[in-house]
């Protein structure tokens, strides 16, 4: 099975993958404590299907039983700009970077099809594979296949890719060697800590999602507390601070793959187009995008936040045209950004 591993290693950056390690299924048993807190805190806001999958989450063998191994996959998105300087330029749209281009789910998804594939004529055996959307651990299953350690900021970190990369998982029923977990290596470090606008980590590794800038743009349904809105800035899908400046970043590299390189027209989109997008505009512009599955309420809400925080006097009658837009939740964004937006005129 050493062979094989070898063997699969190679197979996977031959698919695209930029690092591949092995764990067992049972490799996690701190997850269901962990996700019983979170749940327990209320942490994961709006986000139900947490605790409705929870008893799969917590327990990655109960998943599939039949599984006796873990392949963990990390695919490298990482940008050649720096996502942070958009947020200087009040005017436009802080869209976070793995969002600027194809949806990750589908490019990662058929990669991770193909090395099961080539397992399956390997060895045999059966193979499910995973990449985000199912009740998978896979940032703890991460760890303890030694991919990186999960942060202070909760998210994973390689000393070989920084914090730009993808997490997919093959699960299959061959038994082959483990990797050694991966140690934290944050140290005295809380840069990811101090850099976030809304104070949604209440201690080191531990995150309220209630307070994170990308549940609020991506999950949270509805008006956001106003409280919090200014403190969006202009970031309208996602947020990659605690990502940015993470020191590790210097051994980061551009992805190789171009479907995760930056479109042109999403690296810093005027404010005042993307607020003119009607249903069917938004669904083109954003067609193959990540950003496409919130809808236009939900982008447009967002995209009227970041008016509201623009300061730009020349925005207001782009937030008065839509006080009356057929969706509550952006009728209300585009009067509270008329009325930031008076209240700084004077």
């Amino acid at each position: 099975m050493d062979a094989l591993k070898e063997r699969l290693a190679r197979e996977a950056r031959e698919v695209g993958f930029s690092a591949c390690r092995v764990c067992r299924p049972e490799a996690v048993p701190e997850v269901a404590g962990r996700l019983a807190a979170y749940l327990e805190a209320g942490y994961h806001g709006q986000m139900g299907w947490l605790a409705e999958r929870a008893h799969w989450r917590g327990d990655p063998a109960q998943l599939w039983p039949e599984a006796r191994t873990v392949i963990m996959l990390a695919e490298n998105y990482g940008p050649a700009h720096d996502p942070l300087a958009v947020l200087e330029r009040r005017d436009r749209a802080a869209i976070s970077v793995y969002a600027q281009h194809r949806d990750y789910h589908d490019v990662v998804k058929k990669r991770l099809k193909r090395l099961a594939r080539w397992l399956i004529a390997e060895a045999g055996g059966e193979v499910k594979v995973f990449v985000d959307t199912a009740p998978v651990p896979e940032k703890a299953l991460g760890q303890a296949a030694g991919l990186g350690w999960q942060g202070k900021h909760t998210n994973l970190v390689s000393r070989d890719l920084g914090s730009w990369f993808f997490l997919g998982a093959v699960f299959t029923t061959l038994e082959l060697p483990v990797d050694a977990g991966e140690r934290d290596h944050c140290g005295s470090c809380r840069k990811c800590l101090d850099v976030c606008p809304t104070d949604a980590f209440p201690a080191p590794y531990r995150l309220d999602a209630r307070r994170c800038i990308s549940y609020l743009t991506i999950e949270h349904k509805g008006p956001v507390d106003e409280a919090l809105r200014p403190l969006l800035g202009n970031r309208i899908y996602g947020c990659d601070d605690c990502l940015a400046v993470c020191p590790w970043n210097k051994f980061a590299e551009r992805a190789a793959e171009v479907k995760y390189h930056a479109r042109e027209d999403l690296l810093a989109p005027e404010l005042e187009e993307l607020a003119g997008l009607d249903d069917a505009g938004f669904r083109a512009f954003f067609s193959g995008s990540p950003v496409k599955r919130i809808g236009r309420g939900r982008f447009v809400r967002n995209v009227l936040y970041a008016i509201g925080n623009s300061g730009e006097a020349r925005l207001l009658p782009v937030a008065q045209g839509l006080c009356e837009d057929a969706l509550p939740e952006v009728a209300d964004a585009a009067r509270w950004a008329v009325g930031r937006l008076q209240a700084l005129r004077g």
